[in-house]
């Protein structure tokens, strides 16, 4: 089964890009969702998470608090390592099952997005990388119209990533999100086509949907 991962910096596109991706038939295993799973209460992440952290990443019902875990290990690189030595390995096994049934089930292409996909060294989980580009300015103005960030918050969390400059030149694919919504599917479109279903390239075809 030839695996595809798909990354890009934060407020990319990567989940526009891979619900397009599923639209057209696409197999997709989301690091993200993958990540949320294995943290949910009777997991046992969330109870290594508690250890760590102690309760105070918790919420009154169990399940676990993501603001007051993030405003621990945001600005501490120690305990995001401790964190990540805790989520890394519970996700890979996660990813690895849903591999696994996929390949068993005749699946002959799967998706696997990961914005950390390269910075988590985990790029030996696929056989090629695609990424979702933007430039820098673009990123900035997107991820702080998303989640309501001042420039300078918005700045700190794109720091924290690969550049994507960096990141663009190590995919096999990059689809450039500079543009519209439109010209971002014209593109994932063609790419579904040409580099998944093996059609000539310039075959335009009927519009995913028509009709």
């Amino acid at each position: 089964m030839r695996i595809i991962g798909l990354t890009g910096g934060i407020a990319s596109g990567k989940s526009s890009v891979a619900a397009l991706l599923e639209r057209l038939g696409a197999a997709v295993i989301d690091a993200d969702q993958l990540a949320r799973e294995v943290v949910e209460p009777g997991e046992e992440a969330l109870a290594c998470i508690v250890a760590a952290f102690g309760e105070r990443v918790l919420n009154g019902d169990g399940t676990l608090n993501r603001a007051a875990l993030g405003d621990v290990v945001f600005s501490d690189p120690e305990a995001r390592r401790t964190l990540e030595s805790i989520t890394h390995p519970a996700i890979k096994r996660r990813a690895e099952e849903r591999l696994a049934r996929l390949r068993d089930g005749g699946t002959r292409t799967a998706f696997y997005v990961a914005p950390l996909l390269i910075e988590a060294g985990v790029t030996s989980r696929v056989h090629e990388i695609w990424v979702v580009y933007l430039d820098r300015e673009t990123q900035l103005g997107r991820l702080m119209a998303r989640d309501g960030l001042s420039r300078e918050a918005a700045l700190a969390r794109i720091a924290s990533q690969m550049p994507m400059e960096e990141k663009k030149r190590l995919g096999r694919v990059v689809i450039d999100n500079r543009g519209s919504r439109e010209e971002l599917e014209a593109q994932v479109v063609r790419l579904w086509r040409e580099e998944v279903l093996g059609e000539p390239k310039g075959n335009a075809g009927p519009e995913p949907g028509a009709g």
